[in-house]
């Protein structure tokens, strides 16, 4: 990787915890309206993940889609103004917080009910053969989703199907308030792979460059033709699972524990020890990261409310398309 492309990708991670604690202030002044989850403490997962993508490659996410949106190629103005329900945001002001998406970035949409975009992801990487397309679909999704129907069908499917898809699970521990040890027969989430025969491993969420080295390994060999594999990261919110949560289910000394493990210390340590950027370099970088989002949101305060045609639009394909 050139220095500009390791930069580029500490700035991607700054500027989404830096968007995520000013959304929360926002919704605390309720100006967002929802439901708002945040991404704080697992801006390595997807950065990494997204930053091993080619062009061809789609996106499909739930609705823990901020940061993915950003690393998708997404600006952080029109994330900030969907997340106000602006007309200048992502999805015209009418998705919100959970309903993110831009085809144009190939960002294949968050979405809301848990597990519910699994199949999808099936039909996208099946569109991709019949036009024979190289192009690898990534979906994610939360160890909650695990233990739903879709998650089962899509698998089966994909499998038999032989479909190029990489089935992330964004193992944060929590499936809401309930710890994956109360919830799955199993608590190392890849091993529900094995009962499609399906090839999977797992890697550290905290560590970017662990994240990205293991995604480019899965995608390469998805593209050459092996069929789908499942990549389960070991993951943790900083934050509760929405805005709402109380979070009773866990101890404070818990979540410290997490945060000694900070993704964004992690990566801004390895790129100072291997000397590929000084420390004020990356304060330069953080400084910048804060300027885009203080933009953002000066963007989205100030952005127009949608009209009330546009209730109107959008819910038939238009012909010809």
């Amino acid at each position: 990787m050139e220095k500009s492309e390791h930069l580029d990708l500490y700035q991607q991670m700054v500027v989404i915890r830096i968007l995520e604690g000013r959304s929360a202030e926002l919704y605390q002044q309720g100006k967002i309206g929802g439901f708002l989850h945040l991404y704080i403490g697992q801006e390595a997962v997807s950065t990494g993940l997204i930053s091993a993508r080619k062009p061809q490659d789609r996106v499909i996410t739930a609705y823990r889609d901020h940061g993915v949106a950003i690393n998708c190629g997404i600006s952080a103005k029109e994330v900030m103004a969907e997340l106000l329900g602006k007309a200048t945001g992502v999805s015209g002001g009418k998705g919100g917080s959970m309903h993110l998406a831009d085809v144009n970035n190939n960002f294949w949409g968050g979405h809301a009910i848990v597990g519910s975009h699994l199949p999808i992801a099936a039909g996208l990487a099946l569109g991709d053969v019949y036009q024979k397309q190289d192009g690898v679909t990534i979906c994610m999704f939360g160890d909650g989703a695990t233990n739903i129907g879709y998650f089962h069908e899509a698998l089966n499917l994909s499998k038999v199907w032989k479909l190029p898809v990489l089935w992330v699970c964004e193992n944060n521990q929590y499936g809401m308030g309930t710890t994956v040890e109360r919830a799955s027969a199993v608590s190392e989430i890849r091993q529900k792979a094995d009962g499609y025969a399906m090839k999977n491993d797992n890697v550290d969420g905290m560590d970017i460059m662990k994240v990205r080295e293991k995604a480019l390994e899965m995608i390469e060999e998805i593209r050459s033709g092996s069929g789908p594999q499942f990549l389960e990261i070991n993951t943790y919110r900083f934050r509760g699972h929405s805005m709402g949560d109380p979070e009773r289910y866990r101890q404070q000394e818990e979540i410290r524990k997490w945060q000694e493990n900070d993704p964004i210390g992690i990566y801004r340590r390895y790129l100072v020890e291997e000397k590929i950027a000084s420390e004020e370099e990356l304060n330069g970088e953080d400084k910048k990261a804060n300027e885009i989002v203080e933009d953002a949101v000066h963007f989205a305060e100030s952005s127009p409310e949608p009209a009330a045609e546009e209730l109107f639009k959008n819910i038939y394909v238009e012909e010809g398309r």
